[in-house]
């Protein structure tokens, strides 16, 4: 499954209403270490389509990122039932990811 690239429109209905696990990746185009994470988020979109996996660019969404204080990037942020559940800060691996996930 491809990322889900999400705006403030979109977010609610993509990720609050999704009937699935969601990884929700805060990025900005000038961050180095969110660029080196899109090919591992992708990756994991790919190997793992029981995850809904979902980007969002904090520059053009400042109110979401707001709402689930986003402070540092990237960072991954993975909702259940429309609750934040889990958050990883930083440039991460794809095993460590996915080891982050359900099985």
């Amino acid at each position: 499954m491809a990322v889900i690239e999400l705006t403030s429109e979109t977010f609610n209905d993509e990720v609050l209403h999704a009937d699935r696990i969601v990884i929700v990746d805060f990025w900005a185009t000038w961050c180095t270490p969110c660029r080196m994470l899109t090919p591992v988020v992708e990756e994991v979109a790919a190997e793992r389509p029981d995850i809904k996996v979902c980007k969002i660019n904090v520059d053009e969404a400042q109110d979401i990122a707001e709402k689930y204080g986003v402070m540092s990037l990237p960072i991954l942020i993975f909702f259940k039932d429309g609750e934040p559940i889990d958050e990883s800060i930083g440039l991460v691996s794809k095993e460590q990811l996915l080891a982050m996930l359900p099985k």
